[in-house]
């Protein structure tokens, strides 16, 4: 890997900017392999060097990879000036870096939510030509019947000219109530709610449980959030892995994580308050970088 500046490298972990850590060097207060840092301009191969500032060694990371429990009332957007967003539930240094939400799910759903900086990854996980399964739990109102679940999997058209593609539909009980879990590849504007309502069965709960691979962490409570697990980075698209080798980041160690007073706990998750469920439409505001124009929506 190519070496870069001293004072970029350790400013790519969101905790300080390029000044700070030119003064961090002045005083002493940065270490590379052991040794005090000479200046800011040197320029080290991020792989194999160890940095640490303060004492505390720094872990290098290609890209930051968040699971987010997202509660209900929160939307899935970078800035909204309607309320609360999903960027407000992370720590200050999360944000910093850059994090956004791997397409959107509705105000008033909640689950799994994939936060990253990795725009090739978080393209090739919404594109419906890559056929990448997100499961959801829905309640409805209705009895749900072995006619919705041929109809889901033959694919739907909707009122409104809306084509879908073929989707699982698994009921899992049936009554006034019915609960059962459907299973999309592709991300289109309300399409579980809008899918189960042409059937007659409107959703009164949506929450997603996976994503690929990826799985919900059932320890996480509305609201909470963690790293993903070297195991479950494994687990992401072999090429798009192979791609990160070339664009390393740098994250603190241990995880530092702030809760909205500002305390801080040496964990890698957080509890916040979780909004009550409301009804309305996510913000159209999308987050969009270099290598990804546009985010489909989810749920």
């Amino acid at each position: 890997m190519a070496k870069e500046r001293l004072d970029k490298l350790i400013a790519s972990t969101g905790r300080w900017s390029r000044r700070e850590v030119k003064t961090l060097v002045r005083e002493g207060r940065v270490l590379v392999d052991g040794r005090i840092a000479g200046s800011a301009e040197e320029k080290y191969d991020a792989e194999s060097c160890r940095i640490a500032v303060n004492g505390e060694e720094l872990l290098l990371r290609r890209h930051t990879y968040v699971m987010l429990h997202k509660p209900a009332g929160v939307l899935s957007a970078t800035e909204d000036g309607r309320g609360r967003t999903v960027l407000d539930l992370l720590t200050p240094e999360l944000r910093k870096i850059g994090v956004f939400p791997v397409g959107r799910l509705d105000k008033d759903t909640e689950g799994l939510l994939l936060l990253t900086d990795d725009g090739e990854l978080a393209h090739a996980l919404l594109s419906p030509k890559k056929h990448v399964d997100k499961v959801y739990y829905a309640r409805v109102s209705g009895r749900l019947a072995p006619e919705d679940c041929a109809a889901f999997e033959a694919g739907m058209m909707l009122g409104d000219g809306l084509e879908c593609l073929p989707a699982g539909l698994e009921i899992l009980a049936a009554g006034e109530t019915s609960e059962c879990l459907v299973t999309l590849r592709e991300g289109k504007f309300h399409q579980v709610k809008r899918m189960l309502a042409a059937r007659g069965k409107p959703v009164t709960y949506l929450k997603r449980l996976s994503m690929g691979s990826l799985r919900l962490d059932d320890t996480l409570a509305p609201g909470e959030f963690r790293l993903l697990t070297a195991a479950e980075e494994a687990q992401l698209p072999r090429f798009f892995v192979e791609k990160r080798k070339n664009s390393l980041q740098i994250m603190s160690k241990p995880s530092i994580m702030i809760s909205f007073n500002q305390q801080v706990a040496q964990t890698t998750r957080v509890r916040v308050s979780g909004g009550t469920p409301c009804q309305g439409e996510f913000s159209r505001t999308s987050f969009c970088n270099s290598r990804m124009r546009s985010i489909p929506r989810s749920a």
